[in-house]
């Protein structure tokens, strides 16, 4: 009879004597999903097996996985979200020390870095430090000093560099302004510029106080014009028909152009109208109240009309008078110090 072939063994040798990557599939499962999945993903994952305390050895073995799997860009990044007010500081220091004390010299240093740079709490990057620190031999330790210290000064030389392109710019901008300076020393630019500022600003003094002005006064001197005579004498009555026909000659002169004299006139005839209604019952003059019973206005808004033409004027006045002292050509003897100074 012909023998029956042996069965074929359940097991192949060539398994014999290999070990799973992982004892626990858990830890395979775990492993497995941080290195594959999107990071948001496994931010999700952590924050999910956070909330239940019998996946404790879970939660760490992913956060440390993420520190050793996963780029330094994305540990940064998972610190800072996991990291997040209203959660604790210390959320991701599981990851931190994992990546500080496995990656290489290269990742740590750029992770210290991330970690100092990033809108975190101070707590990471001393987690980092820590970690390195304790763990790491006194070689890489050594190599990593050096590298910070390569990265610190880097840092600073380019904000120095950044500070004098940005002195540069603004010197361009200034000798553009100017004109070219290649031709011109800069002593001499600046009468020039001087000169120019006071052209554009000490010719032409500001208009809107001197309209202002003006309508103050016509508006005044109509208010206190009397529509008759009535029972005041002739001086008393002469006397409010000029100053309140003064009162709007100023007026219409400013509308055509400002001075000092028509502004100077323009403060005080309105203030003697507002004085001798202020102080009308001190001058025991029956003549001179019933000049003043007789204005177009009562005499109430006759009084308000002349006080506001007072301070009308007298802005105009000053603003006329600032930028007149403002601009004034510079001294002879300043552009000549400065010519001489560029010799």
């Amino acid at each position: 009879m012909a023998e029956e072939p042996a069965e074929e063994s359940a097991e192949d040798p060539a398994d014999e004597g290999v070990e799973p990557l992982y004892a626990d599939p858990v830890d395979g499962l775990v492993h497995a999903a941080v290195a594959d999945r999107p990071l948001d993903e496994v931010i999700q994952l952590i924050q999910l097996l956070e909330q239940s305390p019998e996946y404790a050895k879970a939660t760490v073995d992913a956060l440390r996985a993420v520190g050793t799997d996963r780029s330094v860009e994305d540990v940064t990044r998972l610190v800072t979200l996991l990291t997040r007010p209203p959660r604790n500081a210390d959320s991701a220091d599981e990851a931190i020390r994992a990546a500080a004390e496995g990656r290489p010299v290269e990742d740590v240093t750029r992770l210290m870095t991330l970690l100092h740079r990033s809108p975190l709490e101070s707590h990471c990057g001393e987690a980092a430090v820590r970690a390195a620190a304790t763990s790491r031999p006194v070689e890489e330790l050594v190599q990593l000093i050096g590298r910070m210290a390569q990265e610190r000064g880097a840092r600073a030389e380019n904000r120095q560099a950044a500070a004098v392109g940005r002195d540069t710019v603004a010197q361009a901008a200034d000798e553009s302004d100017a004109g070219p300076s290649e031709i011109v020393p800069p002593a001499v630019l600046r009468p020039v510029r001087e000169r120019r500022d006071w052209g554009a600003k000490g010719a032409i003094p500001p208009v809107w106080p001197r309209r202002i002005a003006a309508a103050a006064l016509v508006v005044c001197g109509l208010a206190h014009f009397p529509t008759h005579r009535g029972g005041a004498s002739v001086n008393a009555y002469g006397f409010v028909v000029g100053v309140s026909v003064l009162c709007v000659l100023l007026g219409l002169a400013l509308f055509r152009k400002s001075t000092l004299p028509v502004l100077a006139v323009g403060v005080v005839v309105p203030a003697v109208l507002a004085a001798v209604q202020l102080l009308e019952g001190r001058f025991h003059s029956p003549s001179l109240s019933r000049a003043l019973d007789l204005t177009a206005a009562p005499p109430g808004v006759a009084g308000l009309a002349a006080v506001l033409a007072v301070l009308a004027a007298l802005t105009a006045l000053l603003a006329f008078l600032s930028v007149d002292r403002s601009g004034r050509r510079p001294e002879v003897r300043s552009l000549v110090g400065s010519n001489h100074a560029a010799d």
